[in-house]
């Protein structure tokens, strides 16, 4: 009988959307090491509940209003009654930036049913990323909690470099991979005079793709040869966003250059990835003091088999023969040095695939099973 884990996360789940899709990936990785894998999710249900569900079962539904958001926050007896009777070996938690004395209770009582507890914590260090009033109060309140609540925990899980996060040892591992989500890109057959240029993403500042854009208008002040077209496809997540990446379009007349598709999926994102010879990854992580990340964006890139340009470092990538890496500051990008690279890059898209075997979920939930605190239980 494998290991039994509780999932715990404090938000719930889109069909489509790419933190939804990794966790599934990593709920995947778990089972396939043998884990029994019960996941533990809050979301707000179809008639306006908010509700605690346990794989597709409520355990606890807490009403509607105001008081059910208060209750959403403050109110985990239900957890820890549900943790008390099914003794769990190991409660992984997915942070949602919530330290506070309730989530600290929490722990408190998973750590006395005789679980080992892990927290991942996605992005580090993340405070950059609140801007806004509402946001930053929010931010206070975790700031204030979050390394009473890193030691009640086993260990951080990071994709960082970071050995300590808040005060508490950390678990590195790699954004993983599922690999039978994502299909093998089928390149149609080059266009003579226009390279296509792909960027996927729920598009934030920290993306960086306005210095795409002014990489763009720069290049075409050359009077090129070469048509050069940009595919965006994702959201414009806010106002910012709307500012950076809308703004440079219009002001260097760019509209037949930069193709904005909205949200993708299925056949119709594999049919951008089958046009486009070369994709874009965070080119602004520096933006929010960022250093080393392993992002899920380039590991779905070389999953495809495409090559691709990032700016921030990422040990399982770094060296690879089919990127480019881009300072990390706010100059714009050189489309001639894509264009230059792409003439000497002739690495299959199954070899790009291939490279990176080790990067299945499979293989980075182990090293969470097979980690010290967790395997003695």
């Amino acid at each position: 009988m494998g290991l039994k884990v509780l999932f715990l996360i404090f938000h719930g789940f889109t069909e489509h959307n790419g933190i939804s899709k990794k966790i599934w990936g990593q709920i995947d990785g778990l089972r396939q090491n043998g884990a029994q894998v019960t996941l533990c999710y809050y979301t707000v249900d179809t008639n306006g509940h908010r509700v605690w569900k346990v794989d597709d079962d409520v355990l606890v539904d807490l009403g509607k209003g105001v008081l059910a958001k208060i209750r959403k926050r403050v109110d985990y007896g239900a957890l820890v009654d549900y943790l008390s009777d099914h003794k769990f070996s190991l409660v992984y938690i997915r942070s949602d930036h919530n330290a506070n004395p309730f989530t600290i209770h929490l722990v408190k009582q998973i750590r006395r049913s005789g679980a080992a507890v892990v927290m991942e914590v996605p992005t580090y260090p993340y405070d950059q990323e609140y801007d806004t009033p509402k946001m930053k109060v929010e931010l206070f309140v975790d700031r204030l909690y979050r390394r009473q609540l890193a030691h009640q925990l086993d260990a951080v899980v990071t994709f960082s470099n970071f050995d300590f996060i808040f005060g508490q040892q950390t678990l590195k591992i790699s954004n993983g991979i599922d690999f039978d989500a994502i299909p093998l890109r089928h390149p149609r057959e080059k266009d003579k005079d226009t390279v296509h240029l792909l960027a996927v993403a729920e598009i934030h500042y920290w993306h960086g793709f306005d210095r795409l854009i002014q990489g763009l208008a720069l290049y075409r002040q050359q009077q090129p040869m070469l048509q050069v077209v940009f595919h965006l496809v994702g959201q414009l997540s806010g106002e910012r966003e709307r500012q950076e990446v809308l703004g440079p379009i219009q002001q260097y007349g760019l509209q037949d250059q930069v193709i904005l598709h909205g949200a993708l999926w299925g056949p119709a994102l594999d049919a951008v990835f089958d046009q486009a010879d070369f994709a874009i990854g965070s080119l602004g992580r520096h933006r929010t003091g960022i250093d080393v990340i392993r992002t899920l964006k380039n590991r779905e890139y070389a999953a495809r088999g495409i090559p691709f340009i990032y700016s921030e470092s990422d040990p399982d990538f770094d060296h690879r023969p089919y990127i480019i890496k881009a300072k990390p500051d706010e100059s714009p990008i050189a489309i001639q040095q894509i264009l230059d690279f792409l003439n000497i890059n002739t690495l299959a898209p199954s070899a790009i695939r291939e490279s990176i075997q080790d990067l299945s979920w499979k293989a980075q939930m182990n090293k969470v099973l097979q980690s010290d605190f967790v395997a003695s239980k």
